[in-house]
């Protein structure tokens, strides 16, 4: 974000209380319908019933969107309009963040099994090499850190954003922001999704926990 005279701010945002202004009540699930280039993930799909945590010492991305959507659970009840039911407890109120290139230093990812203490955890990214990521398109609820964007816009129209990835913008209307560039510096967020064309994990560490490890505590 820049001052009045062009000058880069930065600043700490709490990032929750600003997705929810993000995010109209009749947002929907046609705003994922995400075409990813060079990649095989498929444009839309079920999430589970299960949020996750991502922290990073260092996000450094080019090509930044965010806009408002939704994502559903198998099940979720689908209007006659083709569009989710926002009452519906299996569709959940995102914050789409579309990240064109993207690298992260000491990258974590966490999840907990429902109802144990067991839970799936990923490291990668530490041993001097960064995870690296390629039109990354994450469903979150939750992000904080400290960010600074550069050359962003607040309040564009969602369909008209054009720095992420191709297809990763909102409906006609709705509010958007994009930037060249975004740095997040002690990154945590809570997510329903996350997908990439390419996603390079170097150094990459997978176990599991049967202590409720997570990447930050709630």
């Amino acid at each position: 974000m820049k001052d009045a005279q062009g000058n880069l701010v930065q600043g700490r945002t709490r990032w929750r209380r600003f997705a929810a202004v993000m995010v109209p009540a009749v947002a929907a699930a046609s705003l994922l319908v995400v075409g990813i280039a060079n990649g095989a993930i498929p444009a839309s799909f079920a999430v589970s019933g299960s949020e996750f945590k991502v922290s990073a010492d260092e996000l450094d991305g080019t090509g930044f969107v965010q806009y408002g959507g939704f994502v559903s659970q198998a099940g979720g009840r689908i209007l006659p309009n083709g569009l989710p039911d926002p009452t519906d407890s299996k569709n959940h109120a995102v914050a789409v963040s579309g990240i064109h290139e993207a690298s992260l230093t000491k990258l974590c990812q966490s999840v907990v099994v429902p109802g144990t203490g067991i839970s799936l955890v990923i490291h990668a990214g530490g041993n001097g090499t960064a995870a690296t990521a390629e039109n990354l398109l994450i469903d979150l609820t939750q992000l904080n850190g400290d960010a600074s964007f550069g050359n962003i816009t607040i309040g564009q129209d969602a369909s008209t954003l054009d720095e992420g990835q191709p297809g990763a913008k909102g409906l006609p209307g709705f509010f958007g922001q994009q930037a060249d560039t975004v740095k997040i510096t002690h990154l945590t967020q809570i997510a329903w999704s996350t997908s990439a064309g390419t996603f390079n994990l170097n150094g990459l560490d997978l176990h599991v926990s049967l202590n409720k490890e997570e990447c930050f505590p709630s």
